[in-house]
């Protein structure tokens, strides 16, 4: 019986050759501009396209990207990229273009003329969009493949892409918002693992998923399951879902804005009983909520709890009573309260009239808590935390108070978080 890796690498290399004989080279002296007709290179299937596209809040700049085209959301799984030790997507204002050379270099330039971006190559003979999604620029003699998205990845990996040891997917600030966001999915040597980081200084605080071991790859085969390989033959699933067949559907993965590594298909057959979209058919982790429990605001933001619907796979932030977002478009900044904090020239009566408390149950934030009681009373811990001035929230549990300070972090809501929480 073959190895499984061997399979792998047979299959791939099957699916790799079938593409490229299916390409349309794209020949030397070749561009691509801004406006016009000439904005993208399609792949024979017209499945994908490469080249400009406009950014969806403002559609003077451009990415050069790779898409999804044949459907009506012309969703990017690919964008070019900065070289700097925190790499940012590039942005270009109309009028920009993009070059095949004469002597093989594929180069993006602004409207003057000068050069904002190239991947390196040179002396390439060609360069193709493959059906696979897998933009390629051949090495000189054109026998092999100097450059290519699929080793650049940015937040997404498609059917048949491979990543190896050093590379990392980045998510997206937001949707429309191609600036880098506050996780990362690293594969190294000895570990794979989803991190949070701190924004822009690029800080790595501790993983909320890992897998540990000797790791040769990670990939995403041909039906649809996503893998981790082990240089002893195990392999460990990063998301795996009972999907429908390429043929039917479109499929890609994507580490989203608020930390979970998503599976997503769409049909590729449109029916006129419903407007298609991309569902979630696998993710990871589980549950992103109880998931993030360790340093940084958490997958909501400070002062906000999150709440996870599993049956679709979907994340939900709550800015807790009298409090509110400080951006609605991006709630992983958090919430702020929309009253006075309590002032410590306060005596224990003027807090008494001042201050109320909010109930809320099956909420804790498990990082925030710098004073605990216990036995004692639930009234007799609201009563602390209402004449201590540095008491944001108390939770009360099995006869044991916490008190909580601002900012809260990490917050959660879900009915097997057993604790009662006075807000004040």
């Amino acid at each position: 019986m073959a190895p499984p890796l061997f399979l792998l690498f047979l299959q791939l290399l099957v699916l790799v050759c079938s593409s490229s004989a299916q390409a349309q080279n794209i020949s030397l002296g070749t561009s691509l501009t801004t406006q016009g007709p000439n904005k993208a290179w399609l792949s024979p299937s017209g499945d994908f396209a490469f080249g400009f596209r406009p950014i969806e809040d403002n559609s003077s700049f451009y990415l050069l990207a790779v898409w999804f085209d044949k459907i009506s959301d012309k969703t990017v799984v690919w964008y070019a990229k900065t070289v700097e030790q925190e790499p940012q997507p590039i942005q270009v204002p109309s009028g920009s273009s993009l070059l095949l050379t004469s002597t093989g270099v594929l180069s993006l330039r602004d409207p003057t003329g000068r050069e904002v971006w190239n991947p390196g190559a040179v002396g390439a003979p060609y360069a193709s969009m493959l059906n696979t999604g897998n933009f390629v620029v051949a090495a000189a003699g054109g026998s092999s493949i100097s450059w290519e998205t699929f080793k650049n990845p940015t937040d997404t990996i498609l059917i048949s892409q491979v990543l190896s040891p050093g590379m990392a997917l980045r998510s997206r600030l937001l949707t429309t918002d191609y600036s880098n966001g506050r996780f990362i999915l690293k594969l190294e040597a000895q570990s794979a693992a989803l991190y949070s980081m701190a924004v822009p200084s690029g800080n790595i605080y501790d993983s909320y998923w890992l897998k540990t071991g000797n790791i040769t790859n990670l990939a995403f085969n041909m039906s649809g399951r996503i893998y981790i390989s082990m240089d002893n033959g195990t392999q460990i699933d990063l998301a795996s879902a009972a999907v429908g067949s390429m043929e039917d559907y479109y499929h890609r993965a994507t580490l989203d804005q608020d930390g979970v590594f998503r599976q997503y298909v769409y049909p590729r057959k449109l029916s006129s009983l419903s407007s298609p979209t991309w569902t979630s058919v696998a993710i990871q982790p589980e549950n992103i909520c109880d998931a993030m429990t360790k340093v940084g605001s958490g997958t909501c933001g400070f002062n906000s709890y999150c709440m996870f619907d599993g049956t679709k796979n979907q994340t939900r932030c709550v800015c807790p009573e009298k409090y509110s977002f400080f951006d609605e478009q991006r709630k992983d900044k958090g919430c702020k309260p929309d009253f006075q904090p309590q002032s410590c020239d306060l005596d224990e009566a003027g807090a008494m009239g001042q201050y109320e408390f909010n109930l809320v149950n099956n909420v804790d934030w498990p990082l925030a808590d710098y004073e605990q009681y216990t036995p004692i009373g639930m009234d007799e811990c609201r009563q602390l935390c209402l004449i201590d001035c540095f008491c944001a929230v108390a939770v009360f549990h099995d006869n044991t108070c916490w008190k909580k300070k601002l900012p809260l972090s990490n917050g959660n809501m879900a009915s097997t978080v057993q604790r009662t929480v006075f807000i004040k």
